[in-house]
C-alpha cells in the first residue's frame, strides 16, 4: 500500500488582493480562500494512484486556522486525513522556509512516505519553487511539471512536456513530483465524501512547539527573501479614433505612430512613403 502525501495551499479567491504595505505580504484573513487549482490536480493524481494500488493519502497545508477548510475539502474528495501547520510564528515564510517547515512536518507525521505530490505552482505567487525545494529538504529525487504517472514496483514512471519535447522519466521511490493542470481533472465531491469530511476525520494541527522547531527558524524572520516594494500593475491605454477618408486615416496613422511602426518593421518610414506605395499599387 502506498503512503502518499499531497501538499496543498489555500489561496485567495479575489483578483484584487489586499496587501500589507509594511510587510509586503498578503492580508489573507481579509479574502475568502479556496484550494489552489494545481493542488487539486495533484490530489486527483494521488487519488487515482490510490485507486489503482491502494494506500493512504494525507493532505498537508501550512496557513492560518481558516486553511483547515481545504483539508476538509481534500477529505471530501477522497483523502484519508490532513495535517494543518498553523502558528503565527510561521506567517510570512518565503518558499525556502515554507519548504523547510513542510519537510519537518512530513518527517514527523509520515517519515516512511512513498510519494509527495504538489501542484506545479500557486495562483497567488506562481514561483513554482516549493516543490523542488521540498524535495531537496526531504533528500529525495524530484521531478516538476509531470502530466502522467504510473508505478512499476518501486519505480515511478512519468511523462511531461518540456521545451516542446515529450519526456518519459523514471524515478525510484520515495520521491516527489509536481503536477500540472493539463490532466488529472479534479473530481466532483460526492455526498458520501461530504459526510466523511465532517465526520470523525483525522486532521492534526501542529505548531512550532509540536514540530520541535525553534521559532527563529520559521516565518518571515528566517526567510532570506526580502520584498522591497509591492504594487498593483495598472494598464494605461489610450483609445484613439481616426476619422475621415481612408487616405486621411492612413496619413494620420503614420503621422502619429510612424516611428513605432518603423521600429516594429526595423526600418525608418517616411510619413508619406506609404502613399507612394499605395499609388504604385493603384497604377498596377
Amino acid at each position: 500500500m502506498l503512503k502518499l502525501i499531497v501538499c496543498m495551499k489555500q489561496v485567495p479567491k479575489v483578483s484584487e488582493l489586499p496587501w500589507d504595505a509594511r510587510t509586503g505580504t498578503l492580508k489573507r484573513e481579509l479574502a475568502a480562500g479556496m484550494m489552489n487549482p494545481a493542488c487539486k490536480h495533484a490530489l486527483e493524481a494521488a487519488l487515482q494512484l490510490k485507486h489503482q494500488w491502494g494506500g493512504r493519502i494525507t493532505a498537508v497545508t501550512m496557513g492560518p486556522p481558516a486553511a483547515r477548510e481545504i483539508l476538509h475539502e481534500a477529505v471530501a474528495m477522497g483523502a484519508d486525513g490532513g495535517v494543518l501547520l498553523s502558528d503565527p510564528r510561521m506567517a510570512g515564510a518565503d518558499t525556502d522556509v515554507t519548504s523547510f517547515t513542510l519537510a519537518r512536518a512530513i518527517e514527523q507525521t509520515c517519515p516512511d512516505f512513498d510519494l509527495v505530490l504538489c501542484g506545479c505552482y500557486t495562483t497567488d505567487s506562481e514561483t513554482a519553487q516549493v516543490g523542488p525545494q521540498l524535495a531537496q529538504e526531504l533528500d529525495v529525487p524530484g521531478v516538476a511539471y509531470v502530466e502522467h504517472l504510473e508505478i512499476d514496483g518501486r519505480t515511478l514512471c512519468m511523462r511531461r512536456e518540456a521545451d516542446d519535447f515529450l519526456e518519459t522519466l523514471e524515478m525510484d521511490l520515495p520521491g516527489l513530483v509536481t503536477i500540472t493542470t493539463r490532466r488529472y481533472t479534479p473530481r466532483y465531491v460526492s455526498m458520501s465524501g461530504l459526510q466523511d469530511a465532517f465526520g470523525e476525520v483525522e486532521i492534526q494541527t501542529l505548531d512550532c512547539d509540536a514540530l520541535g522547531l525553534d521559532p527563529v527558524s520559521v516565518g518571515m524572520k528566517a526567510s532570506p527573501t526580502r520584498i522591497h516594494k509591492v504594487y498593483s500593475a495598472v494598464a494605461q491605454k489610450e483609445n484613439v479614433v481616426l476619422k475621415g477618408s481612408p487616405k486621411k486615416v492612413v496619413d494620420a496613422l503614420f503621422e502619429r505612430f510612424g516611428d513605432r511602426i518603423g521600429a516594429a518593421l526595423g526600418k525608418d518610414l517616411n510619413p508619406h512613403e506609404h502613399a507612394a506605395v499605395d499609388g504604385r499599387e493603384d497604377n498596377d
